[in-house]
């Protein structure tokens, strides 16, 4: 039996030569099942007419395919898949049986629901995603971001690929943010006070774990993000919801017995409000009174388009109580799961220690291949163009807005990637959201960033960040018009 030669295309979006799609392409097919040992693939002629491509190129790829054992050669006849490809396993998932532990009892502590959403993993295949955080394929640098991790696997690079550092971290990448990340938010960091996370969420964790337990308290501002949230329930520890107001947190209502004070003064999380100067100065007195200390969020301040960000909580912290966190999730893809936290080096010396006894560090190669990303320049090039890009998106969606009589609560004076907004009062903006999917529209309701005593159903968040500037228009026209009808 022959492979339909109609079997076989090419993205257009793919990255790497010819060769390489063509060999992806067909091994592909084998480990998926669609090509089955001893069946025919097409003449490498018909295939390179199929595709439009040289004939070289098909037979260059079939060679190498034939080096690896993918495929066979019959003399005159052909290629063929080899007897030798691997085969994907047949499985039956086995039926399920009845277990004698009881596990409503067996477990100590459970980790599922709290407000923490869970946010759909098909959004690409929405015509109108208004959804935050996620990448835009079409403006990262596939590319260079290749050409980084090929190094990263390079011979040089082995003792950084295959090594366990224990509790340490990649020295470039450390050695970068140290000299150039950093000091762009007015932070001056050695080495020993960097340590690499899997995330701002995972930086979020460990300085809770450290700082916090039963008898201690936190004051988050309302709303806030809500994984934040759920972590801090899970300690059991007692927890102050603030309500934030146009300039962010409020330093006023921080109660004196305060231990940790967690906020997102450059970029409240989800109103995008910024913290003035004063009001900055003023919540570092409030900590150095009370004297609590502050874990800052600096999750968003690249995307600052509109104009210079203010310096960071940190850079005006004279008594070393200020943990900053930063990632470079949002910057370049969530999927990444790596950011950093920066503090006093005795709290970065436990910290480090409780990562080890967790998970020992986040991957080596992962860590060498964003710090090839960052020093060769490929970082802030992608930076100055999705900046460029949201900028005019912004300007969209801020027209689209107005023609449709929106209401904006929250626009961020330095940008961002996302516009908090307020529906009338008495509409559920969850009941809306669920409207909008069949019509291909996704929103983020903004509920689960309130505190349950605070609970606003009718906020929700409007994300920019993957949705073409062309579809953002027609978009919020559906969203007036389910908003219209309550």
């Amino acid at each position: 039996m022959a492979i339909s030669v109609d079997t076989f295309f090419l993205n257009s979006d793919a990255q790497g030569t010819l060769q390489a799609q063509i060999q992806e392409m067909i091994a592909e097919g084998i480990l998926s099942g669609r090509f089955r040992v001893g069946e025919k693939l097409p003449s490498s002629r018909k295939l390179a007419v199929h595709l439009g491509i040289s004939r070289i190129t098909v037979t260059l790829a079939y060679t190498e395919l034939l080096a690896n054992d993918y495929l066979t050669s019959r003399g005159r006849s052909g290629y063929f898949v080899s007897e030798n490809a691997p085969v994907p396993p047949s499985y039956t998932p086995p039926v399920k049986s009845e277990e004698a532990v009881d596990w409503s009892q067996a477990l100590v502590r459970t980790f599922t629901g709290g407000d923490t959403p869970r946010k759909a993993r098909d959004w690409r295949s929405y015509r109108y995603p208004f959804i935050y955080g996620q990448a835009d394929p079409s403006l990262f640098d596939h590319a260079n971001w290749r050409l980084c991790s090929l190094r990263a696997l390079g011979q040089k690079d082995f003792a950084a690929l295959t090594d366990d550092y224990f509790d340490q971290d990649d020295p470039l990448l450390i050695e970068y943010i140290a000299r150039h990340t950093l000091p762009r938010r007015g932070v001056i960091a050695r080495p020993e006070q960097i340590l690499i996370t899997l995330g701002a969420q995972n930086a979020l964790w460990l300085a809770s774990q450290l700082l916090l337990n039963r008898g201690r308290k936190a004051s988050i501002e309302d709303p806030t993000y809500y994984t934040l949230r759920d972590q801090l329930s899970h300690l059991r520890c007692q927890v102050d919801c603030i309500p934030v107001d146009g300039d962010g947190l409020p330093p006023q209502d921080i109660a004196e017995d305060t231990d940790v004070i967690f906020c997102t003064p450059s970029h409240q999380s989800p109103t995008t409000a910024t913290m003035p100067m004063a009001r900055r100065k003023a919540l570092l007195q409030r900590a150095h009174d009370i004297d609590a200390v502050i874990v800052e969020d600096d999750y968003e301040f690249e995307m600052s388009f509109l104009g210079a960000p203010s310096p960071a909580l940190k850079s005006l912290d004279a008594d070393g109580r200020v943990i900053y966190v930063g990632s470079f999730s949002k910057s370049l893809f969530p999927g990444l799961r790596l950011g950093y936290m920066v503090g006093s080096e005795a709290f970065i010396r436990q910290a480090r220690a409780l990562r080890a006894n967790v998970l020992r560090h986040p991957p080596g190669h992962i860590q060498r291949t964003v710090a090839y990303f960052l020093s060769l320049g490929h970082y802030d090039a992608q930076i100055r163009r999705t900046a460029k890009v949201l900028h005019d998106r912004r300007h969209v969606i801020e027209e689209a807005v107005n023609t449709h009589g929106l209401t904006v609560s929250g626009v961020g004076v330095y940008g961002g990637s996302s516009l908090w907004m307020r529906a009338p009062d008495g509409v559920d903006m969850a009941e809306v959201a669920a409207r909008l999917k069949p019509e291909s529209v996704i929103i983020e309701p903004g509920a689960p960033f309130f505190s349950a005593q605070n609970r606003q159903h009718n906020y929700f968040r409007l994300g920019y960040s993957s949705i073409a500037a062309n579809r953002i228009t027609p978009g919020l026209a559906l969203l007036a018009k389910a908003l219209k009808q309550g």
